[in-house]
């Protein structure tokens, strides 16, 4: 989805609602919550986007595409990096309240069945993931398993609900420790 073709007014509801979306949740915010908050006219946001569906499809989009910008930003960039700095940076930029993945995040366990298609953006997003972190793995580790691809998301998402919990201790580092070391890279 071409970002740099929503006007300015549209570009702002987006980030309302990712806000609100990330805040209260998909099923605890409304049309008119955002539409009151964004300042801007229902019409307008019909126009813009038709339904809270297909809002809650271009916020995901927008992240999806922000994120994968900053993945590969970090694999196919930074060459100067280890694939231990390269894995630590993916793991916190997702595994991260304030960061992009969080409202994905949280699309996994509010929207599969109300929103499909929009739970569908965060699919697509997880198993590209798994995808670029298994081909990180195999540069430097040839024995490397897909299940090790699988293992990093999960520990991410692990690190996530721990975040979210009420636990106040961050165990973020122990847990990319532990799977480094399951991985065979430390």
């Amino acid at each position: 989805m071409p970002h740099l073709n929503l006007s300015f007014r549209a570009l702002s509801v987006l980030h309302t609602s990712r806000y609100l979306f990330n805040s209260h949740g998909f099923h605890n915010v409304g049309v008119d919550r955002i539409i009151e908050l964004s300042k801007i006219p229902k019409a307008t946001f019909y126009n813009y986007f038709h339904s809270k569906a297909r809002l809650i499809e271009m916020s995901l989009t927008f992240q999806k595409d922000a994120l994968k910008e900053e993945v590969s930003s970090v694999i196919y960039t930074h060459k100067d990096l280890t694939l231990h700095e390269k894995l630590k940076r993916i793991f916190f930029l997702h595994a991260n309240l304030e960061g992009l993945y969080h409202l994905p995040f949280k699309a996994i366990f509010e929207i599969e069945k109300l929103y499909p298609k929009a739970y569908q953006v965060v699919v697509e997003y997880r198993n590209w993931l798994i995808n670029e972190i298994y081909t990180l793995l195999l540069t430097k580790i040839p024995n490397a398993s897909k299940k090790d691809a699988y293992m990093f998301l999960f520990v991410i998402d692990g690190a996530m609900v721990q975040l979210l919990g009420d636990n106040s201790v961050d165990d973020r580092e122990v847990l990319l420790e532990y799977i480094l070391k399951n991985i065979a890279m430390v």
